[in-house]
């Protein structure tokens, strides 16, 4: 009798060991799958959404901007997204990445001649672009879609040499320039 008893136990067991199991394993990866418990609740979601409305805001008037200053369809936002990703992509010697991105910005109707002209453009300031510094590949890509006939300004930022002369001595003259050849 003592037998059948616990026979009888362990047969109830049974039943509540294999769901128990399967509900132990199925909280395991909700509880792996969740993050903290306590998340931070200081004001980073407010200071990344005020970022976020600032940045929508400049990208809005970036857009607006091109359409002003450039006629037909190279001003349209659609054009515009497209033609200065390829660009950039371009300069990042992405290309397979940038051509897939230039058939698009050809199904929009959009001016193959823009990216090329923007192109020459970016290359023309390419000592001025630092990597380090964010938004500058950005910012001058932008430029350049604007405006691609902008000239870089080699003036501001050379430095002049120092003179070889030392302290009240007069300056060098200068060499004359060869006149030019007449026939």
């Amino acid at each position: 009798m003592r037998q059948r008893v616990l026979q009888g136990r362990f047969a109830v067991l049974r039943y509540f060991v294999a769901p128990g199991l399967a509900l132990m394993l199925g909280l395991g990866g909700a509880l792996a799958q969740s993050g903290p418990a306590n998340p931070d609740q200081s004001g980073k979601p407010a200071a990344g959404a005020a970022d976020a409305t600032r940045d929508n805001q400049r990208k809005t008037d970036e857009f607006a901007e091109a359409a002003q200053a450039i006629n037909g369809p190279a001003g349209n936002p659609e054009c515009v997204w497209l033609g200065r990703r390829v660009v950039r992509l371009m300069w990042r010697d992405d290309l397979d990445t940038a051509f897939r991105h230039l058939d698009l910005y050809d199904r929009f109707g959009c001016p193959g001649g823009h990216v090329q002209a923007a192109f020459r453009c970016l290359t023309r300031f390419g000592a001025q672009i630092d990597d380090k510094v964010p938004k500058s590949l950005d910012d001058r890509v932008h430029a350049c879609w604007i405006n691609p006939n902008a000239q870089p300004q080699a003036a501001a930022n050379v430095t002049p040499a120092p003179s070889a002369t030392a302290g009240s001595a007069a300056p060098a003259p200068a060499a004359a320039a060869p006149a030019p050849a007449t026939k």
